[in-house]
């Protein structure tokens, strides 16, 4: 039987852990498998890399990672560091589980953390799951909120029950929030294919991006790893939407930007009749990301981001290694222990202003109490 657990984060991690002794965890090597797109990918990827920075830098302990060419070197990077004896492997996204499970019953004395998946090997496995339809219907709330079209755009990397599950929370916040306005709103939602290369094709997130725009969407959350950066670039050259391109049946139905001050570049290619358009990101804070003056005082074009902490998840998986308590088994990662959630900083600080940020903090506090229930199919 599989272990479940939730597992408490906080997200001042503060201080340093008993060790023992310095040497000890300067000893401790850590490796670190990538999925498609690499450890810089802005995303998914680069959320686990920057939480074993974190742990090296707390801890001192030795950190080593595997970035796969194609899809068909995913697994000898695990195996890899689990034949040279790596006190914990990390293998981040789904696509490892094979790998990991494989490899962790050769390699019983190999700790290991699985993102995204379960393996069977309990006892030297930690699976790191996340509930993303929780912080998916948060920003998809913000959207259905904010949108000045009524029709939003979700773009999803590959085609899998993983990413239905972001998009079957953004669809259910949108459909929230405009029911509390009023309005009756769609959600357009596209994948960038079906085969692991959907997480790194930029150029196609870009051409379903553009295929959005013409059905009149303002607003379009990606949850398609790095794929996701062509939807940030096309919105950051687009800037806006135009009153006399929009389809038949569409039309502006509200302007809650209009006193947001307007950068230069921005001003000039959207006068008139506009409305600006808005990525919203994922899994890390990819709010900078829209800005095009280097001013987060001016308008941004990334609304928010859903917020998917891998980073602490692989943190966390490191800090038992090195500490001595390790425990396999399935561990949760939610609203309720700031395993996922959104984005707010100075970036978006114009875009949602504070009574937006009241009610979605109240959504939130309905989720973790049970009395909201989010869907997690389609």
């Amino acid at each position: 039987m599989i272990m479940r657990k939730t597992v408490g984060i906080s997200l001042v991690l503060a201080g340093l852990f008993a060790l023992g002794s310095a040497a000890q965890a300067q000893s401790v090597r850590v490796g670190i498998a990538f999925g498609e797109g690499g450890k810089n990918d802005r995303s998914f990827n680069q959320s686990a890399a920057e939480g074993a920075e974190r742990a090296k830098q707390d801890f001192g302990v030795q950190v080593f990672d595997f970035e796969p060419t194609d899809p068909s070197q995913l697994g000898p990077g695990v195996r890899k560091f689990a034949e040279e004896g790596f006190d914990v492997v990390v293998g981040v996204g789904f696509a490892l589980e094979p790998a990991v499970t494989a490899s962790a019953a050769e390699f019983k004395d190999v700790k290991f953390g699985l993102v995204d998946s379960v393996s069977p090997e309990e006892d030297n496995v930690a699976s790191l799951l996340f509930r993303e339809h929780e912080g998916s219907f948060l920003v998809g709330y913000l959207a259905g909120k904010r949108t000045q079209t009524g029709v939003v755009g979700f773009l999803g990397g590959m085609d899998i029950p993983l990413i239905h599950k972001f998009e079957a929370g953004y669809r259910a916040g949108v459909e929230y929030a405009c029911a509390e306005e009023g309005i009756t709103c769609r959600v357009i939602a596209n994948y960038v294919g079906t085969t692991p290369a959907a997480w790194n094709d930029p150029a196609k997130a870009k051409e379903i991006s553009a295929a959005q725009k013409a059905q009149g969407v303002d607003i379009i959350y990606a949850a398609a790893g790095g794929s996701g950066l062509g939807l940030i670039d096309f919105v950051k050259q687009e800037k806006c939407l135009k009153a006399a391109d929009l389809p038949s049946g569409v039309s502006f139905i509200r302007d809650p930007f209009v006193d947001v001050p307007k950068p230069a570049d921005y001003a000039s290619a959207c006068s008139g009749d506009t409305r600006p358009m808005f990525f919203i990101g994922v899994d890390a804070n990819q709010n900078y990301l829209g800005d095009t003056d280097n001013d987060p005082a001016t308008l941004n074009h990334g609304l928010t981001s859903m917020l998917k902490r891998v980073d602490v998840a692989t943190y966390e998986v490191i800090r038992s290694v090195v500490e001595g308590n390790f425990v396999g088994g399935i561990q949760d990662f939610g609203l309720e222990n700031d395993g996922v959630g959104y984005a707010l900083d100075e970036y978006n600080e114009a875009l949602i202003p504070a009574d937006l940020v009241a009610a979605v903090e109240a959504v939130k506090q309905e989720i973790i109490a049970g009395t909201l229930e989010v869907p997690e199919e389609r």
